[in-house]
Protein backbone atom coordinates (compact mmCIF):
# COMPACT_ATOMS: atom_id res chain seq x y z
CA UNK A 1 0.00 0.00 0.00
CA UNK A 2 2.44 3.42 -0.82
CA UNK A 3 5.53 4.20 1.64
CA UNK A 4 3.00 5.88 4.51
CA UNK A 5 2.93 3.32 6.78
CA UNK A 6 7.36 1.94 5.57
CA UNK A 7 8.05 5.55 6.63
CA UNK A 8 5.99 6.31 9.74
CA UNK A 9 7.80 3.00 10.87
CA UNK A 10 11.22 4.10 10.38
CA UNK A 11 10.15 7.55 11.85
CA UNK A 12 9.18 5.75 14.76
CA UNK A 13 12.01 3.63 15.03
CA UNK A 14 14.76 6.59 14.28
CA UNK A 15 12.96 8.44 17.07
CA UNK A 16 13.36 5.73 19.48
CA UNK A 17 17.08 5.48 19.00
CA UNK A 18 17.75 8.83 18.83
CA UNK A 19 16.00 9.27 22.53
CA UNK A 20 17.33 6.02 24.00
CA UNK A 21 19.38 6.36 26.91
CA UNK A 22 20.27 3.33 28.64
CA UNK A 23 21.69 3.50 32.19
CA UNK A 24 25.68 3.55 32.31
CA UNK A 25 27.44 1.80 34.97
CA UNK A 26 30.08 4.65 35.27
CA UNK A 27 31.88 2.77 38.09
CA UNK A 28 31.94 0.10 35.57
CA UNK A 29 33.35 2.15 32.62
CA UNK A 30 35.82 4.16 35.46
CA UNK A 31 37.23 0.41 36.49
CA UNK A 32 37.81 0.06 33.09
CA UNK A 33 39.43 3.23 32.34
CA UNK A 34 41.78 3.04 35.60
CA UNK A 35 42.91 -0.70 34.14
CA UNK A 36 43.94 0.45 30.32
CA UNK A 37 48.01 1.13 30.40
CA UNK A 38 48.30 3.65 27.33
CA UNK A 39 52.16 3.01 27.15
CA UNK A 40 51.38 -0.88 26.35
CA UNK A 41 50.68 -1.77 23.16
CA UNK A 42 47.71 -4.39 22.81
CA UNK A 43 49.06 -7.78 22.04
CA UNK A 44 47.40 -8.93 18.81
CA UNK A 45 46.99 -12.34 18.40
CA UNK A 46 45.98 -14.22 14.76
CA UNK A 47 42.48 -14.00 14.76
CA UNK A 48 42.85 -10.67 15.13
CA UNK A 49 44.89 -9.83 12.58
CA UNK A 50 43.24 -8.79 8.66
CA UNK A 51 43.18 -11.61 6.47
CA UNK A 52 43.76 -9.25 3.45
CA UNK A 53 41.40 -7.96 1.07
CA UNK A 54 40.32 -7.86 -2.24
CA UNK A 55 43.51 -5.33 -3.21
CA UNK A 56 46.29 -7.65 -2.27
CA UNK A 57 47.05 -8.54 -5.20
CA UNK A 58 46.71 -5.34 -6.96
CA UNK A 59 49.05 -3.80 -4.00
CA UNK A 60 51.85 -6.68 -4.54
CA UNK A 61 51.39 -6.31 -8.53
CA UNK A 62 51.79 -2.69 -8.45
CA UNK A 63 54.88 -3.16 -5.84
CA UNK A 64 56.66 -5.68 -8.20
CA UNK A 65 56.07 -2.82 -11.12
Amino acid sequence: MGRGRAKAKQTKVARELKYFSPDTDLNALERELRHANPHEPESVTESDQDDGDEYDDYADWAARH
